[in-house]
């Protein structure tokens, strides 16, 4: 009787349809998850002058949806991995483009934020699955390119919200571009029928006969027959029902309390600026219109960290490659603040967003390089939801500190700490505890 390791013939495979299909997904529903987190900062200032709000109070209202995320993150992406992922998938992207749409209605802060929560479980909770979903069908050597890609669609729906966000809200009021997030729930048939099911959950569900048809659209050339046993080296912890447990167990634990603490410093970084960079450069001089280019500046950055970081992850070590990435971004936060010339800012904008953003995103990978197959949506769900405490404090953070009225490079500083903490948290980090690392040390002993 043959057997076929699934995670084995997916890790040698070469990219092909099948593969681009998932990528397609992956891509765009981050490029909408993005869209719709985004798009309170592009429309702060417009909120904060229809309903009449401070700095602190649109802080709290910004941070709403981030506490949202927190939980999105930690329970439905634990929850991917026992009713299969293409369900939450469509769970997920309903949650966060009915209820972001539903925010546009709104006229208080009080049911902004409440629309803005539900809307935040499901932008939180797909993270962690697409993380889960690329990496599993990815080929080995291509792994943190392509999940790090994945993540670049999250930077391309904060453009999206920059250039729609400069003629909507002048011409139709900042309504419009939360009502523009409804659109994408149409696509939820489509993503049922076509997304794969997560072999982990298939070899946990003893369905074979739905693995038999993945590993013929994976490795097309493999001829398996009816007697065919398919099998993974994390076969047997799919079977266990305590994911979050086993985060701690085989010498994780230290590492994964490090890995949320990374998490917790870069979503801090990253959510002071998606909240409040428009308002700082407003308060720099900036016009509208200006200052959401810089947020489109800060975006293509990421889209380049991401995507460079994940193809120097694949040729050198992806811990060292993060920890230089944090570091960067603390420095570049740092000389930010102090920089005046405008043509010069453009360019650290630019730097700042390949090494805050594109760090996080980053970080996702990481995270879903850590931990095994059986608990990698769990992992990464968790370090996304724990890291939710970053992102929720960073708007109120920075929202008090703008109402301090301090000078504008104070603001940037108080971000950049957060960048040197997370250096020094990925640097602790027991790279050896790894899956990537195990899998290895498997096939050399096999070998």
């Amino acid at each position: 009787m043959q057997s076929v390791d699934v995670y084995e013939l997916t890790g040698k495979s070469k990219f092909n349809r099948f593969h681009g299909l998932i990528l397609f997904w992956c891509v765009l529903i981050l490029i909408i998850d993005g869209y719709d987190l985004a798009v309170v900062g592009a429309a702060l200032p417009a909120i904060m002058d229809d309903m009449g709000v401070d700095p602190t109070s649109a802080g709290i209202m910004a941070g709403s949806a981030l506490f949202g995320t927190m939980l999105g993150a930690m329970f439905l992406g634990t929850l991917a991995d026992r009713i299969g992922r293409p369900k939450m998938i469509a769970i997920c992207v309903a949650l966060f483009s009915l209820f972001t749409a539903a925010s546009g209605l709104t006229n208080d802060p009080v049911s902004f934020s409440v629309t803005r929560f539900i809307a935040g479980l499901g932008i939180g909770g797909v993270l962690p699955v697409m993380t889960a979903q690329m990496s599993e069908f990815s080929p080995a050597k291509l792994r943190a390119r392509l999940v790090t890609l994945v993540f670049a669609g999250y930077s391309v729906g904060g453009i999206l919200v920059a250039l729609t966000g400069k003629q909507l809200i002048e011409s139709h009021g900042w309504q419009s571009v939360f009502y523009m997030a409804g659109l994408p729930v149409l696509l939820i048939p489509f993503i049922l029928k076509s997304m794969p099911e997560s072999m982990t959950f298939l070899l946990k569900k003893g369905r074979q006969q739905e693995l038999r048809t993945i590993v013929q659209k994976i490795e097309p050339q493999l001829t398996c027959s009816q007697q065919t046993v398919f099998v993974g080296l994390d076969a047997t912890a799919a079977k266990q029902d305590t994911p979050v447990r086993n985060l701690f167990r085989e010498g994780r634990g230290f590492s994964t309390v490090m890995i949320w603490t990374a998490f917790i410093t870069g979503l801090f970084m990253v959510y002071a600026l998606n909240s409040w960079l428009t308002k700082l450069m407003a308060m720099a001089g900036f016009s509208l219109g200006s200052a959401l280019n810089f947020v489109i500046v800060f975006n293509i950055g990421a889209i380049v960290g991401a995507v460079g970081g994940g193809w120097l992850s694949d040729r050198l070590n992806i811990k060292h490659v993060l920890v230089v990435f944090y570091l960067i971004g603390a420095v570049a936060l740092t000389v930010l603040g102090f920089t005046r010339s405008t043509g010069l800012l453009f360019v650290m904008v630019f730097i700042v967003g390949a090494s805050t953003l594109g760090t996080q995103l980053l970080a996702y990978a990481y995270a879903g390089d850590f931990y095994p197959l059986s608990i990698r949506s769990t992992g990464v769900g968790f370090a996304s939801g724990v890291g939710r405490v970053g992102a929720i404090i960073a708007p109120i953070l920075i929202g008090w500190l703008v109402s301090l009225a301090l000078p504008l490079e104070q603001n940037f500083m108080a971000i950049a700490i957060a960048g040197v903490l997370g250096a020094v948290a990925v640097t602790f980090v027991n790279q050896t505890r790894s899956d990537s690392a195990r899998v290895r040390a498997a096939a050399t002993l096999a070998n």
